[in-house]
């Protein structure tokens, strides 16, 4: 993997490359005590010492709400569009490896049986610029879920600020290299600069392995799941923030001259996820959908697409009203493991 050294003071001039090449740029922008991804033109509009965005990247991807088909009445005939997803190029600036890895997850959902046009389209248009994790706090936790602070995977580039004044610059894939091209001029050789010192530490908290080997035996133990889900209010926030979660709604709007279609975010945590036309419920009650949740990111999605369905970026806890922590429940299913 090719190495360059960009200096701090050249990253205004590494945001004018890009838009100058007629991109969007997307960066982590601090308001009203949240961080999420606006549309940047310089550095100086980014967030500082963010461990880590209220919202992740997904939606640059995969909107909360998007619209896909629209249709109007035109006498006894309606007249059908099908709409084609918003396509400019994308750069996206200061994405964490948690959630940089994310994108492959998505990936192999909207590719499984079906190559999902207005995903690929618009992730063949986005180039994401990675950034390094230097600090954590104790919600992180990537090392669990097989990430590091330092990954590469899902990055186009990767910076890591190795001291006050410099980035080191991993090339991971062409988009990143050709970024690297057309601002040529700001970076330098790398040398044999190392980012492994400056990495957060971030500890392993739980056995995600034995978790992911034992889930199937734990299903029907319906107590374990009553007893984690007693807090959980169904109120789909961690769903909302997570940047792995994939469900999503169909929804027609329509008038006496036309509709449209849309596509929404949904949760498996609702109630009306899975509630059937006849009124029939699966899962009707709160620790069945708690259940579903858990096994679909940690069994369901390792068995059937070879990889997990969670990052470990933690913000799911930061943002759930009940102060619920996955890591403390995860850890509580691994012991319980234990005991059978």
């Amino acid at each position: 993997m090719e190495k360059k050294i960009l200096k701090k003071q050249s990253l205004g001039a590494l945001f004018d490359a890009i838009k100058a090449g007629g991109r969007r740029l997307l960066g982590p922008v601090e308001k009203d005590g949240r961080t999420t991804y606006e549309e940047v033109s310089s550095p100086a509009e980014l967030a500082k010492d963010y461990i880590q965005t209220t919202t992740s990247a997904k939606s640059v991807v995969f909107p909360a709400c998007e619209e896909i088909v629209r249709w109007q009445n035109e006498g006894h005939d309606v007249k059908v569009a099908d709409l084609k997803p918003q396509t400019t190029p994308t750069v996206v600036f200061g994405v964490r490896p948690c959630d940089a890895a994310s994108f492959a997850i998505l990936d192999s959902v909207f590719s499984w049986d079906y190559n999902d046009e207005f995903f690929r389209r618009r992730l063949e248009n986005t180039t994401i610029i990675g950034l390094a994790c230097t600090k954590s706090d104790e919600y992180c936790f990537c090392t669990s879920v097989e990430l590091n602070p330092g990954d590469t995977r899902g990055s186009d580039l990767l910076l890591t600020p190795i001291d006050g004044e410099q980035y080191l610059v991993e090339i991971v894939t062409d988009k990143g290299k050709k970024l690297v091209d057309a601002a040529a001029k700001l970076f330098t050789p790398a040398g044999n600069e190392s980012k492994e010192k400056v990495l957060a530490k971030v500890p392993v908290k739980f056995d995600q392995k034995k978790l992911t080997a034992k889930l199937p035996a734990l299903f029907p133990k319906e107590n374990a799941w009553v007893d984690q889900s007693l807090a959980c209010l169904g109120c789909g926030a961690c769903a909302f923030v997570c940047p792995a979660c994939v469900c999503f709604d169909i929804q027609d709007e329509s008038g006496r001259n036309g509709g449209t279609r849309l596509r929404c975010w949904d949760s498996c945590g609702f109630s009306l996820f899975t509630l059937h036309t006849s009124g029939h419920n699966p899962r009707p009650v709160q620790s069945q959908r708690w259940r579903q949740r858990i096994m679909h990111k940690f069994s369901y999605f390792p068995e059937r697409l070879s990889h997990l369905g969670c990052v470990g970026c933690g913000r799911c806890s930061r943002a759930c009203p009940a102060d619920m922590n996955l890591v403390e429940h995860l850890s509580a299913l691994v012991e319980a493991a234990d005991g059978q």
